[in-house]
């Protein structure tokens, strides 16, 4: 897929609603089964690779892929399909109720959630063919492919990614806070953004933006039931994380536009030195060794807070098509495309890190090799061991809006945070119930 860090949250009750009769003329839903072949024997036959935008920038890696491969298994011919980013959504929704989905299909959790819970990927832990390499992969990708209710993983697990966040270490400093010990847990972030407010007199924020789905997570909320058919992140857990944004907004320490900023505008604050913490990539690093120097000088990268020690990650996977024809080369193709050597390869040409055993273990991962990228690139890795997938699978753009209203409320003083959580999840339920 378009490889950034917020782009895999697609909008999932697109392709549930349009897969309901699909799930209704046949398919086993939640088992994967289908009406494809068994992925046991040799791989042979015509199958198909579906990528999500990623022709225009990797052609040639795609290209040489499906060439090794047809080489090591002869009697399989693979044709590579791309799709923009752009309603990629809608086209799997089209494909799946037409019975055109690709054999090997590019997904996200949020995405091969319905189509799993439709009956049309296979459910890799209990497909003996595919099950036998999940060791091949850090336990942490395998269980981001794995999908709450449905009792099995459906993916194969290709690449991750997060994100540091960046903190300026001169205005840690001057508010008389350890440069070298940003906040860990979200009291120490609560603690110095009171400290900071102080001694700017309310000029400097510690953070610009509202909390989202993934704040709730770190914060050990429990977002939703074990099954994913409710919400319930206004536990009196999250009332008090709502609260405590509640405190920082009224006391400075949270940006005074922080209900309307946009990633762009908080970026921008940052490289004034207008607010204190970040996140941010290889490319802002950049931005800020000609921009502002002085802020590249004392820049710290560091992982978000976090009271669960579980970072947060981005999952991309390989699914396949419970109705293809050819499910031992569809199998057999998936899981080269995510073999560790491929994987590496792939992820030394783009910003992403590999999801196989032992990766993130060699030097390119954990030896800083003096450059930006490869500054980011460390401490991103060391971030990915025992990190999860915060944002639901099933929660869809709308219900990520309702949730940003309803904070924005509780901050302005219009309801209380347990009311404002508890409308969110109302709405957010009723939603669900519609998909």
């Amino acid at each position: 897929m378009a490889l950034s860090r917020g782009t895999a949250l697609a909008t999932v009750p697109l392709l549930a609603a349009a897969l309901v009769l699909t799930a209704a003329c046949g398919a086993d839903g939640g088992g994967g089964g289908g009406s494809g072949s068994s992925a046991d024997g040799k791989p042979e036959g015509k199958i198909t690779f579906q990528t999500w935008n990623l022709r225009a920038k990797y052609k040639d890696y795609f290209e040489g892929l499906v060439r090794d491969f047809e080489k090591q298994q002869p009697g399989v011919t693979v044709t590579w399909l791309d799709q923009p980013a752009d309603n990629y959504a809608d086209k799997l929704s089209a494909d799946a109720a037409g019975g055109t989905l690709p054999d090997v299909v590019n997904v996200s959790p949020d995405l091969s959630y319905p189509l799993a819970r439709a009956g049309m990927l296979v459910n890799l832990d209990e497909e003996k063919a595919a099950a036998r390499y999940k060791g091949e992969y850090t336990p942490e990708a395998w269980a981001g492919n794995v999908l709450p209710g449905l009792g099995g993983s459906y993916a194969f697990p290709w690449y991750l990614n997060t994100g540091p966040l960046f903190y300026n270490k001169t205005l840690f400093a001057k508010s008389g806070l350890d440069p070298e010990k940003p906040p860990r847990t979200y009291a120490e972030l609560f603690g110095a953004a009171e400290a900071m407010a102080r001694a700017s007199g309310g000029k400097v924020a510690t953070l610009a933006g509202t909390p989202s789905i993934e704040d709730f997570g770190r914060y050990g909320v429990r977002l939703m039931n074990d099954k994913a058919t409710e919400f319930t992140y206004n536990e009196p857990k999250g009332a008090e994380l709502l609260g405590k944004y509640k405190e920082l907004y009224g006391h400075g320490g949270l940006d005074p536009q922080a209900l309307t900023n946009t990633p762009e505008k908080v970026g921008q604050k940052f490289l004034e030195q207008r607010v204190a913490m970040n996140p941010g990539s290889a490319l802002d690093l950049a931005n800020f060794k000609k921009n502002a120097p002085g802020l590249y000088r004392s820049l710290g990268i560091t992982d978000a807070p976090n009271n669960t020690g579980k970072p947060n990650m981005y999952v991309m996977g390989l699914g396949i098509s419970a109705r293809s024809k050819h499910k031992a080369a569809a199998v057999a193709f998936a899981h080269f495309v995510t073999e560790r050597r491929n994987q590496e390869e792939f992820a030394h040409r783009v910003a992403v890190f590999p999801s196989t055993k032992g990766s993130l273990d060699t030097p390119y991962w954990t030896k800083d090799d003096g450059t930006d990228e490869g500054r980011v690139r460390v401490a991103s890795a060391k971030m990915l061991k025992g990190a999860v997938n915060y944002t639901p699978v099933v929660m869809s753009d709308e219900m990520k809006t309702v949730l940003k209203n309803e904070v924005a409320k509780a901050l302005q003083g219009k309801k209380s945070p347990q009311r404002a959580l508890d409308d969110a999840v109302a709405r957010s339920n009723a939603l669900l119930k519609q998909g």
